[in-house]
């Protein structure tokens, strides 16, 4: 069954009062604020840039784990086309907005990643985790978009744009890894609570539970970096999969888009057989 996604009525858009579903967004994200600010001090791994797999292919080092990222730049390419060609279909600003942050951060992430494992180090990995933080203020808004409201997921979104980029700040001037851990796997876990929430009418339906899927897996295979390198005879390594999978995440959304777009032609039949059926009557008088 197709749906086509609508404006949402004003009183949706611009409420004054707080819902429900809003105060207990509010009281997550306070929490997950005051750990990032007063939580103890949590220090990277000494190890962080020992990644598995170092081979130089001709003359580009760390060849996998570079080339592994062009799957977000492909993603994030595909989004932004998908994003372009549904405007006919009048999303609601926040949700194209939210839309264009996450497969604009894709971009970012594919550029920040590249630069980082071409020669891994802090300096590098400080532009790897800026792209992250915009992909992750566009996924968290959009998810809050579709479950509680527009209003909710345009302060979210720019909520994540000021922590994330503050909380690499934090990590890169006092090594505190605590606050990006904060916004990265608190942000996924607020992405998980929602995906069990109702989608709201006239939004546009995100399948936020795959998105957890794929990148739980990334995940898994991030920390098991060496220990898949061996297990496939030097053939890939973890982190290299990671990037694969994180990607992946995307492809449920992107999917999510092409069917919104599809049912242009689909949603209502019932109008073209109508319009075929007075043309035939036309021709006949």
């Amino acid at each position: 069954m197709h749906t086509v996604v609508r404006p949402l009525p004003p009183a949706a858009r611009h409420g004054a009062a707080l819902q429900c579903s809003e105060w207990g967004l509010l009281a997550a994200l306070a929490v997950l604020l005051a750990l990032a600010v007063w939580g103890p001090a949590l220090a990277p791994s000494p190890h962080q840039h020992d990644f598995a797999d170092q081979r130089t292919w001709w003359g580009l080092p760390c060849a996998l784990d570079v080339l592994s990222n062009l799957p977000f730049a492909v993603a994030g390419v595909a989004g932004l086309v998908w994003l372009r060609r549904l405007g006919a279909l009048r999303l609601c600003r926040a949700t194209r907005a939210t839309v264009g942050l996450f497969f604009g951060g894709l971009l970012l992430t594919a550029l920040g990643s590249t630069v980082y494992h071409w020669r891994p180090s802090d300096a590098g990995l400080l532009w790897d985790r800026l792209g992250m933080a915009v992909a992750f203020a566009g996924l968290l808004g959009w998810a809050v978009v579709g479950r509680i409201s527009s209003r909710a997921g345009v302060a979210v979104a720019l909520g994540v744009l000021v922590g994330g980029p503050a909380a690499v700040a934090v990590w890169a001037h006092t090594g505190n890894l605590l606050p990006w851990a904060v916004v990265q796997m608190g942000g996924m876990a607020v992405v998980l609570v929602l995906a069990w929430q109702p989608h709201r009418h006239g939004a546009l339906a995100l399948p936020l539970g795959a998105v957890i899927a794929w990148y739980a897996a990334a995940k898994v295979l991030e920390g098991a970096d060496h220990a898949v390198f061996e297990a496939t005879g030097h053939w890939v390594s973890g982190h290299t999969l990671k990037h694969l999978l994180a990607a992946g995440a995307a492809w449920p959304l992107l999917r999510a888009m092409a069917r919104l777009h599809h049912s242009r032609y689909t949603a209502r039949p019932w109008a073209t057989a109508r319009m075929q059926n007075g043309g035939h009557r036309a021709g006949r008088t």
